[in-house]
């Protein structure tokens, strides 16, 4: 069939009708395969078969107590695995397909594998045109956590599944590049009536709280003991997660990288500078004009392209308070975090 290279074991796609077919067939068969969603790429499998829900952990050598988010096509399909308030409607009409997933409480359906034994589970009904329609095609609800191996940088394309996951899945769906290149906002609607931000994400607290019409709560990351007493409510709330090999020390945002002595041998500005200094050191920038969105975008594509380079630390630019700069920073504090 045109359209398919294949590298190591892993057959790639391309992300047209005969790929989408064909990774559809696979999840319907039963296997996990890696598919393109506007946020990062995810490991798919169907979400309601135990078996291969499991494989989803094996291949990313992902704790059971992490639980896994539910993609679906068609708000409809919603109430089949979970009971929804009139909250969670008001929001999926506002953010829904988007980067934006739901915590709710599951009907018995759900495997508890999926949602690390709660009686909740994470949902989300993704934008990305090829995530739709493998999801349309193949009638499944899919877990989809990133594609790359646990607690490691996401992939934000089918070239990274590659890199981290060549050697132990069979397909990706090559999409291109990912829309946002962070993970969705996580937002807890288990007590409806208090709604609560787990993970920050492109969507920012303060359009749903416009939506909502009242206050939402910033709910503080789960400390790494507590994750081993009981299962995560939701994924991504680790304080080490996003992790590249290089080690990374942080410097605030408006630091003046061109004069300091720094103890690295890179430095990775929040905005392309004027001018470089000649100088030991190796110089990137997550944007050209300070974009938000731009540097989101390529945060974890240049966090990979330092750890090809071999270097041993790397010190980075925070990126400016508020917004998708809150969300940029919460990925390179938990990137940078010890443990």
């Amino acid at each position: 069939m045109q359209g398919i290279e294949r590298y190591m074991s892993i057959c790639i796609h391309r992300g047209n009708a005969d790929g989408i077919k064909a990774v559809a067939e696979l999840l319907i068969s039963g296997e996990v395969v890696a598919l393109p969603t506007e946020t990062v790429y995810g490991l798919a499998a169907n979400a309601l078969d135990e078996e291969s829900v499991r494989r989803i952990f094996e291949i990313k050598m992902r704790p059971l107590i992490d639980p896994l988010i539910v993609h679906f096509y068609d708000l409809n399909q919603l109430e089949k695995i979970a009971f929804i308030p009139p909250e969670a409607i008001t929001l999926a009409e506002h953010f829904w397909p988007g980067a934006l997933t739901i915590v709710l409480n599951k009907r018995p359906i759900v495997p508890d594998l999926v949602t690390a034994s709660r009686e909740t589970v994470a949902v989300r009904m993704p934008a990305k045109p090829e995530m739709r329609e493998v999801l349309n095609r193949c009638g499944l609800y899919l877990a989809a956590p990133s594609a790359n191996p646990f607690g490691y940088v996401s992939p934000t394309s089918a070239q990274h599944v590659v890199d981290s996951l060549g050697d132990r899945l069979d397909a990706v769906l090559d999409g291109g590049p990912c829309e946002f290149g962070l993970e969705s906002t996580i937002i807890n609607l288990s007590h409806p009536e208090s709604p609560s931000i787990l993970r920050k994400g492109p969507i920012a607290a303060e359009s749903l709280e416009e939506v909502l019409g009242r206050e939402v709560a910033q709910e503080s990351s789960v400390l790494d003991s507590e994750m081993r007493k009981s299962g995560l409510i939701a994924p991504g709330t680790l304080s080490k997660h996003y992790s590249p090999r290089t080690q990374i020390q942080l410097q605030p945002n408006g630091f003046n990288a061109l004069r300091d002595k720094l103890d690295c041998e890179a430095i990775v500005l929040f905005q392309r500078p004027t001018e470089i200094p000649h100088q030991n050191k190796q110089f990137y920038w997550l944007s050209e004009t300070g974009n938000l969105a731009e540097a989101g975008k390529n945060l974890f594509k240049l966090l990979r392209n330092l750890d090809k380079k071999g270097l041993q630390k790397v010190s980075i630019e925070m990126a400016p308070a508020g917004g998708l700069g809150d969300t940029i920073n919460d990925r390179l504090i938990r990137a940078a975090a010890k443990s």
